[in-house]
Order: C-alpha cells, then sequence, then structure tokens
C-alpha cells in the first residue's frame, strides 16, 4: 500500500480544467495592469504556473495593495482575517470587466 502524492494542485482538476477551446495562453492577461486599490477577482489560469495563487483562493475578490516584480499584492478575506496573495496578472481579472 503506497502513500499517494498531495501536491499543490492536488484535488483542484476540475476547479482548474479550461474548455477545449479557451486552451493555451492569452497573452492579452499578462500584459494587465492594476492600480493599488483596485478591486480584482481572483481567477485562475491553468495554462500559467507560476505565480498562481493556491486553488482554495479560486473566485475570491481581493483588493491590490501592492506590486512584487511583475506579481501583484492582494488582500482577501478569508473567514475573520485578511490575508495577503501574491499573484500574477495572468490570475486577477479587473472587477466588473
Amino acid at each position: 500500500m503506497g502513500w499517494k502524492s498531495h501536491g499543490f494542485r492536488f484535488k483542484s482538476g476540475r476547479k482548474l480544467r479550461k474548455k477545449i477551446r479557451e486552451k493555451g495562453i492569452k497573452i492579452r492577461r499578462a500584459l494587465q495592469t492594476f492600480e493599488v486599490g483596485q478591486t480584482v477577482h481572483i481567477d485562475i489560469d491553468p495554462s500559467v504556473h507560476k505565480g498562481m495563487p493556491h486553488p482554495r483562493f479560486q473566485g475570491r475578490t481581493g483588493v491590490v495593495i501592492g506590486q512584487r516584480g511583475r506579481a501583484y499584492l492582494v488582500r482577501i478575506r478569508d473567514g475573520g482575517k485578511f490575508k495577503i496573495l501574491i499573484v500574477r496578472p495572468e490570475h486577477l481579472k479587473p472587477q466588473g470587466g
């Protein structure tokens, strides 16, 4: 009886799956910019592994509070606490857009 691997993307295949016609990387999402204080939605792009937040944060909404290199610092509320995620722009969508 062997042990199963419990890696970073364990049990998130359904959540992080793309439709057949949506496959590939969208350059427009990689080049988008955000301002500090802007509200963003976390929408994980499974074709880009770098700068990907944990799948538990898929669909959450947060506020950009800073930048770290190409990535953005996004503050979200998780239960009664605030958490800061380091997320690249490929995994973010502006609110209302």
